[in-house]
């Protein structure tokens, strides 16, 4: 088994090694001068079983180049076997066509990672669960629910919590939380004016003196959190604190985070933190390298994947 690296997020990519007590593979990635991507194995990788770690996070398309590429010059070199390991799943927000001449990029960019060679691809916490048939090639998406529920319950009385969806599409997510830490289920159901705005209207159920727990995949801007945990503290709960998978955090949105009637914003290292998030006073990075590596290591052995998550 190889383990390569990108340079989206070399960090996780040592943890995920670390945990399963093996050496990331010596990978060059360099640029010409007009900013092309050229890449070169410098191990021999015929007939192994290569695990290709990169999110595409910001910038996204660099990266997501970059792990074409990866895997293009590992398929050429006869790998046996390439996953392409996709903690964050860039262009997955477009998996639909919300207006007339509009793209579903989700589907193209599956379609990208397929024809490059990829074998199967393992990712984390899908923005939509049927992206996955917009592959061809098998594909894991694992949960960080089992990572969360179990810090949830390090932190607080059970009996205290109500988890709480940011919208209505979020609910499924919400409510498999709720049913694994066994907390009451409620919903904010806010009304989108326009792309990156959002305003709260209404809370479904009653979260007066609770420790309410917000959950949801992405947060981009924050601007839907902080105005879901202002609407909560408003109506009456103890506490907001939120568990969201995937910190693009674009733009202000450490700062409006910072600034907002959350408790604490807890998120996962599927994507490098950036040294404004490592220095908030209220954000802190929960590790899913553990979660990752168990499902290279069962991937690699043909075993159960989904059985993590029983």
């Amino acid at each position: 088994m190889k383990l390569l690296a990108g340079n989206s997020n070399p960090t996780l990519t040592k943890r995920i090694a670390d945990y399963l007590g093996i050496e990331i593979s010596d990978v060059s990635v360099r640029r010409f001068a007009d900013q092309e991507i050229f890449i070169e194995v410098h191990e021999n990788v015929r007939g192994q079983d290569v695990f290709v770690v990169q999110p595409t996070s910001y910038p996204a398309n660099d990266h997501l180049m970059e792990l074409l590429i990866l895997i293009d010059a590992l398929r050429r070199a006869s790998a046996r076997r390439i996953t392409a390991v996709v903690p964050y799943f860039g262009y997955a927000r477009q998996d639909r066509k919300p207006g007339p001449r509009t793209p579903i990029s989700a589907k193209l960019v599956a379609n990208l990672i397929s024809n490059a060679g990829a074998d199967r691809v393992l990712t984390l916490d899908l923005h939509a669960a049927q992206i996955q048939g917009f592959f061809d090639i098998p594909t894991d998406n694992l949960y960080a629910a089992p990572v969360f529920s179990r810090d949830i319950l390090e932190r607080n009385e059970v009996e205290d919590v109500m988890v709480v969806s940011p919208d209505v599409g979020g609910v499924v997510r919400a409510r498999a939380l709720a049913k694994r830490i066994g907390a009451p289920l409620s919903i904010v159901d806010k009304r989108r004016e326009r792309a990156g705005e959002s305003e709260v209207m209404n809370i479904i159920g009653d979260v007066t003196g609770r420790n309410c727990v917000l959950v949801d995949d992405i947060i981009d801007s924050g601007g839907t959190l902080c105005n879901a945990a202002e609407a909560l503290i408003n109506k009456g709960a103890a506490s907001v604190t939120a568990y969201i998978t995937h910190g693009v955090l674009s733009g202000g949105a450490v700062a409006r985070i910072t600034a907002s009637k959350l408790r604490e914003l807890v998120i996962t290292d599927s994507i490098e933190p950036t040294e404004a998030v490592l220095n908030a006073h209220n954000i802190r990075v929960l590790s899913v390298a553990n979660l990752l590596g168990e499902a290279i290591s069962r991937t690699a052995n043909e075993q159960s994947v989904s059985s993590l998550f029983d």
